[in-house]
């Protein structure tokens, strides 16, 4: 499975399948399921949607609900279990981790078996407007570790060709994708960014 590319996470509120349906069809490369609270209808909605275009799903934070789904895989932050454990759980899925702005934790995460890693906030946030800054620097400095690096936290299509010279794979995106006036359009306008 190639990791490269738009890396939608789901929006919160609004019209979601909706808007996911639009995503997939402007060609993401990854969809990641996230909610601040477990709602397996929702969470099986949009495993169903991703599979329907054949775009891997991640499930964000919980191992049991992206197994019990059938999901592709799982994507964990600091606070969410043992990764070397996940990833015994998961065997061949994808396991993604969360590593802010450390390089330590991002070696951690590979010897443990991420797939690919994760950086971010890149830039400030509205989603997380607390989150620790990631300096573009670092993903020169991961490359090294030869996995997929994915950067998250306020990308726009205007910052999004930065990053990619930085040595992003993926770009994890919300707000600019599903705020967007069009949003099959600029799922599109992402791709043209990895042509």
């Amino acid at each position: 499975m190639k990791l490269r590319g738009l890396y939608a996470v789901t929006p919160e509120s609004g019209d979601v399948e909706r808007k996911l349906r639009l995503a997939l069809q402007g060609g993401i490369a990854l969809l990641q399921y996230r909610s601040k609270t477990r709602n397996e209808m929702y969470a099986r909605a949009v495993v169903r949607l991703a599979r329907e275009f054949g775009v891997p799903v991640i499930i964000n934070d919980d191992v049991e609900l992206a197994l019990e789904l059938g999901a592709d895989g799982a994507h964990l932050g600091r606070d969410d279990g043992e990764l070397s454990v996940a990833r015994k759980r998961l065997g061949g899925k994808l396991l993604g981790a969360s590593c802010y702005n450390q390089l330590g934790l991002a070696r951690a995460a590979v010897d443990a078996g991420a797939d690919y890693i994760a950086f971010g906030s890149v830039f400030p946030s509205p989603t997380k407007p607390q989150a620790v800054r990631a300096p573009l620097g670092l993903f020169k400095e991961a490359r090294a570790l030869g996995v997929p690096l994915a950067a998250i936290g306020g990308i726009t299509l205007d910052n999004a060709p930065q990053l990619i010279a930085a040595g992003a794979d993926l770009l994890a995106v919300i707000s600019d994708l599903f705020d967007a006036p069009d949003i099959r359009q600029r799922a599109r306008d992402y791709g043209k960014l990895f042509a």
